[in-house]
């Protein structure tokens, strides 16, 4: 008797198999099951289900499969599921096995026709040989998977863009990946920004663009498309989302900054998960830009205001300093007074609600006296600031040529990367063939390791030249921006009679207000820029210039914390109020340096050397409880010593060798046979045995090294290297976490 069967053939191609003309093409995988059934199942029916462009490596991507073909398998509605080969059912061993077994126990039969393998027939060890076809399966899944990426993250550092373009932008070559603004769209952007500005929300915004039939991105992509005769396939809306304004005044696109490497999958067709900040690709500046940066600054500020205040739009009085202003006694936000009887003022929010009762008096400080505050104050830091605010200018005016000097830098870099690659692929394929010639344990295999592992430690120290190169050029960039942000804002305020909020918010963080003073606390990037302090020349480090706030600047006391003025409120009927005003300094400094050439170098106040007096004495309980050598330096300079000169090494200048050693961020050991590198420029006299980069919230601050004498090393550490080794990165990692802390 024949036995009639119910047979499900499940038939699946990706877009890359089809792409390449494989012999796996559907019809192909049909008409091998078909002839199968013909000879083995004659008299059985044969229902086809088939996923066109659908990867092997999920089943919940594969629509077919998973809503039309495993409902029925699980029911039991067919007796026997046949796949031309085990990579059309899974190419992922781990959910292709598990998916195999759930089916075996159910009882279904299932035949893969290319491996020859049946479930009625398989013997013990043939599910092993099972599992080998869904591991062989997916091999090819996770090394294109990891080519593509490799490709893309090499594409994104050389500072190509990669995918399509936002709103206001068009792609007027896709192979090279060209674009350029699109001025109507672009107008929208702008209007956008301004209506935000102007007190408008995403709800307000998205229904005055679709009021006004302004045409959504997709409508613009289909009208461009279907002008050049080619056909638009997704789905077209003509009303603005709340989304869509929300992710414009978002995205830092608009000033001109290209961001790669936002999202990434941790596996293969995995969700794409946001990345943080600090490991993204940023090239600024990078295009021409459609927002200033002065407008997206103020919108970013206001987007988190709205977001802690409960935003409910524009107000009826124009309360400025709202959200600013914190009494100094009692620390309740100040409230303000809009009567038409009263001055416009602030007084205390726990004295407004109970009076004296709440152990607080009335802090009333006036609208126009809070504008006169911040006027004098900006005034005296503009008339006091000349020299400093020319070379800001000056610099920004030369911001064009020094973007340009670091694209052809980072450029230069890549290209050595690549060509290093070769270098490194062309020794690999040598160590394989000495290897097959003359064993792992040859001689001539173990140089090619030592060449190959020079090659990788040389790709990897140009990775880290390239990080460094794109840092400096965008931090320059952005202090830029900043400066001209600020000079602007400060122009802008002491032309107007009323100070505006977004001007304040650029400037401000919060003012405490006591009865006899106020401390006003800057932005922090405005804060770094006044308190450069001085220009220092590399070339002749004795000499300082100074370029704000000169010591002896008329009715502005400098002093190690704040900036004091006095301003006076007047009243009708009462006494005249004298308030000192403190600018309080609520960050690290920014220096200013000009090199040889006279260029203006803006860098961060050295972290490290402000715990020169804590290194001083880790050093030294390093030297005398482990007998070991040590300096310890910021990025620039040696700040701590024990077993050496100290009148030979404090303060002096590292060499070009321990410097690099620096910029690779990674441990260095001396090794027996190689070049000894000396510590300082100026001296020769010791060599660097062990160095760790000193790491502080992922930024390099300085560097920890065990030195020993250039002639042989006449004081031996108590321990032996590896150890020497140890105690040098503990070192580094605790002053990286200290600094921190």
């Amino acid at each position: 008797m024949v036995e009639r069967y119910k047979i499900a053939a499940y038939t699946r191609i990706s877009v890359d198999e089809e792409r390449n003309g494989t012999n796996t093409s559907i019809e192909n995988q049909k008409a091998i099951i078909g002839e199968y059934c013909k000879l083995h199942f004659p008299t059985s029916t044969v229902d086809y289900f088939e996923d066109r462009d659908k990867s092997g490596y999920s089943f919940e991507k594969r629509p077919c499969y998973h809503g039309e073909l495993r409902p029925k398998l699980v029911n039991g509605e067919y007796d026997i599921l046949i796949v031309k080969d085990l990579s059309r059912f899974s190419r992922r061993l781990s959910k292709g096995m598990s998916e195999f077994e759930d089916f075996m126990e159910l009882g279904l039969r299932i035949i893969s026709i290319g491996d020859s393998l049946d479930t009625n027939s398989m013997k013990k060890g043939d599910l092993m040989k099972t599992k080998m076809f869904f591991m062989f399966n997916e091999m090819p899944v996770t090394d294109a998977s990891e080519k593509v990426s490799a490709v893309i993250a090499s594409r994104q550092q050389r500072g190509e863009w990669i995918c399509s373009v936002p709103y206001g932008y068009v792609m007027k070559n896709t192979k090279k990946m060209i674009y350029e603004v699109d001025e109507p769209a672009a107008e929208v952007v702008r209007e956008i920004f301004r209506l935000y500005i102007n007190g408008w929300g995403y709800k307000k915004i998205a229904e005055h663009l679709t009021a006004q039939k302004i045409p959504t991105a997709r409508m613009r992509e289909k009208a461009r498309k279907e002008a050049m005769g080619d056909e638009y396939h997704a789905l077209v809306k003509d009303v603005w989302s709340i989304q869509t304004v929300g992710e414009i005044l978002k995205n830092d696109f608009y000033i001109g900054t290209l961001r790669s490497r936002k999202y990434q999958r941790k596996t293969i067709n995995g969700p794409m998960v946001p990345v943080h900040e600090s490991e993204q690709i940023v090239f600024e500046n990078f295009h021409t830009p459609i927002v200033d940066y002065r407008t997206f600054t103020t919108v970013q500020e206001q987007l988190k205001l709205r977001a802690k205040a409960h935003y409910r739009g524009i107000k009826k009085n124009e309360n400025n300093y709202s959200g600013f202003l914190v009494c100094g006694d009692c620390g309740a936000p100040m409230f303000a007074r809009n009567r038409d009887n009263l001055s416009r003022s602030y007084i205390c929010g726990n004295y407004h609600r109970r009076g004296l009762k709440s152990g607080c008096t009335t802090h009333k400080v006036d609208v126009d006296f809070l504008d006169e505050v911040l006027k004098e104050y900006i005034r005296k830091v503009r008339d006091n600031s000349a020299s400093m605010i020319k070379i800001l200018e000056e610099v920004i005016k030369n911001e064009p040529k020094h973007v340009d000097s670091g694209k052809n830098a980072i450029a230069a870099l890549m290209e050595e990367i690549d060509e290093e690659r070769e270098v490194l692929r062309s020794l690999v394929k040598q160590r394989a063939k000495a290897a097959a010639k003359s064993g792992e344990n040859s001689v001539t295999v173990e140089a090619y390791d030592i060449e190959i592992e020079k090659s990788e430690n040389h790709i990897e120290g140009l990775h880290n030249q390239l990080e460094l190169a794109s840092d400096t050029t965008n931090t320059m960039i952005r202090v830029n921006r900043v400066t001209k942000t600020v000079i602007d804002v400060f122009n802008d305020i002491l032309e107007k009679d009323h100070l505006d909020k977004n001007d304040i918010n650029l400037i401000i963080s919060h003012m405490v207000v006591f009865e006899d003073h106020i401390e006003v606390k800057l932005r922090a990037e405005v804060d770094e820029l006044l308190r450069t302090g001085t220009i220092a020349n590399i070339s002749d480090t004795e000499s300082e210039v100074p370029v704000n706030f000169d010591q002896d600047a008329e009715n502005i006391e400098k002093t190690e914390n704040f900036y004091e003025i006095e301003v006076v409120q007047r009243a009708n009927k009462q006494h005249d109020k004298v308030f000192r005003v403190n600018v309080v300094s609520v960050v690290d400094p920014l220096e200013i340096y000009t090199d040889r050439e006279g260029e203006v170098i803006f860098k961060k106040y050295s972290p490290i050397g402000e715990l020169s007096g804590f290194a001083s004495q880790y050093a030294e309980t390093l030297y005398k409880t482990c007998n070991l050598s040590v300096i310890i330096s910021d990025r620039d300079a040696v700040i701590a010593s024990a077993g050496v000169s100290k009148k030979e090494y404090s303060d002096k200048n590292l060499s070009e060798e321990a410097e690099k050693i620096i910029e690779s961020r990674g441990f260095y050991s001396w090794r027996e046979g190689t070049d000894k590198l000396p510590v300082i420029a100026d001296s020769s006299n010791h060599f660097i045995r062990c160095a760790m980069p000193i790491i502080s919230e992922g930024d390099v601050i300085g560097c920890v090294a065990s030195v020993a004498d250039s002639d042989g090393d006449k004081r031996e550490s108590t321990f032996g290297v590896d150890a020497e080794a140890k105690l040098i990165q503990t070192a580094a990692g605790f002053l990286g976490r200290h600094t921190e802390a």
